[in-house]
């Protein structure tokens, strides 16, 4: 049990260090880590190493620093401000529109990409300024954004699926084909959950419709900014080689599977980058000076966001490194409950393994375990499949740890701890409140 008496330790040693002390998350979460490192007693100089070794190797670390630097070029640059002109032409007038879309796009984004961070750091980049053009706060910018990643998980086909149905325990219960309707419709229930947050959103905070006199009509704004409208080309492009028609002629006449070769999360900031440096050319500095100023300028945003991301997947690894997966898989076997108080408990320990892992890796860990425990209680195995993955699907609004959250934050250039608790009350209680119902048979799919 020691695995999880450290995962407990590591969440409330945040919450005290951050909430009660007031120090920055990116302290926080470094303190979160010894505490972590010390329950390994000797081995805990090796574990947290290999931790921080492999926390520097991930993506997502890559991701959340290119997001800010693409954020602060594009701030020097009229580039996104003619492109959000654009957007307001066409859904200004719709009270919350760009909650409304950014919703939206994450469900349909999610619905094709499927890794959270990638339809956080795709849909946000566009809506969160968007967003924060319109009235927005930036907290409630990157809530949203960051609470609508999981929908990659809530729809098929997902690598996450797939893990969850390769298993060999579930596919003795159900064929593979047999997740994808009930899937489809859970992720259709997630979807409809987020939609109607939104109208509340948008009504709890007062969000009005652009003025008339502040929205340019539809052809002036795409004659002056057409050339903005370049901005999705970096995401159309990673994703129609990975997925898209391109993607199966590239594999038959070179053996490349272009969806691995090809990372969504690390190639999408990239040519962001690049595309904002060619069209905002004449409006950003042209001396090493000034680009000096403008790193020293990102530097304070580097320093928090990166240090977070770092020792969050440290303390991870380290977690792992204490079999956290094998023992909530024990504490999961031994459970004997009716269908209700099952479908409630093994959705909450599915929450808490998502607060440091990533959904593929509690699927591969205690999905299968899940299923078994709620189709001991008679709930169909295709449903107890679709509501054990609505609940791995928190893994983007599970805080301290879910990358999403840091890639968000990154973009809206604000304190990751902010939107801890709006992440929890808004989309990770509900969602595991929706994985409940389905499992029950309350909602149906």
């Amino acid at each position: 049990m020691i695995a999880i008496w450290a995962l407990l330790a590591f969440i409330a040693s945040i919450v005290f260090w951050n909430a009660v002390l007031k120090r920055n998350i990116g302290e926080a979460m470094i303190v979160g880590f010894v505490v972590v490192g010390a329950f390994a007693g000797r081995d805990a100089p090796k574990y947290m190493w290999e931790g921080f070794v492999n926390s520097m190797q991930e993506e997502v670390t890559f991701a959340g620093l290119a997001f800010i630097f693409m954020s602060f070029i594009l701030a020097k640059t009229p580039v996104l401000d003619r492109l959000i002109d654009i957007l307001n032409s066409f859904l200004g007038r719709l009270r919350g529109g760009p909650i409304y879309t950014s919703t939206v796009a994450g469900g349909m984004f999610g619905a094709i990409a499927h890794v959270g961070a990638s339809v956080t750091a795709a849909v946000g980049s566009v809506t969160v300024p968007w967003m924060k053009r319109s009235g927005v706060s930036g907290e409630l910018s990157a809530t949203v954004v960051a609470g609508c990643a999981g929908m990659g998980v809530t729809f098929p086909f997902s690598a996450t699926m797939f893990i969850l149905v390769g298993s060999s325990t579930v596919t003795g219960m159900m064929a593979a084909d047999d997740i994808i309707v009930p899937l489809a419709i859970a992720g259709l229930w997630c979807l409809g959950y987020r939609l109607v947050l939104s109208y509340y959103l948008v009504r709890k905070n007062g969000l009005q419709p652009i003025a008339p006199e502040d929205r340019i009509p539809v052809k002036r704004s795409l004659r002056v900014g057409w050339t903005s409208l370049l901005l999705f080309v970096p995401i159309l492009i990673p994703l129609l080689l990975t997925r898209g028609p391109v993607a199966a002629p590239i594999a038959h006449y070179t053996d490349l599977v272009m969806s691995s070769a090809l990372s969504l999360i690390t190639w999408i900031p990239v040519l962001m980058i690049l595309l904002v440096l060619f069209l905002g050319r004449r409006h950003l500095p042209k001396t090493s000076t000034g680009w000096w100023k403008v790193l020293g300028d990102a530097a304070p945003q580097f320093g928090v966001i990166g240090i977070t991301i770092v020792a969050a997947f440290s303390a991870s690894a380290v977690l792992a490194k204490l079999k956290l997966p094998q023992q909530l898989t024990a504490m999961l076997e031994s459970l004997s409950a009716p269908s209700w108080l099952m479908a409630i408990l093994v959705g909450i320990i599915i929450v808490i393994i998502a607060i440091p892992l990533t959904a593929s890796a509690t699927m591969a860990s205690v999905g299968p375990v899940a299923v078994a425990a709620l189709v001991g209680t008679g709930i169909a195995a295709p449903v107890a499949a679709a509501a054990v993955l609505v609940f791995a699907s928190t893994e983007g609004a599970s805080p301290p740890s879910g990358a999403p959250i840091y890639v968000a934050s990154g973009i809206a250039r604000i304190d990751p701890s902010k939107i801890f608790m709006p992440l929890l009350k808004y989309y990770c209680i509900p969602i595991l409140g929706i994985g409940v119902l389905i499992a029950l048979g309350l909602l149906p799919v």
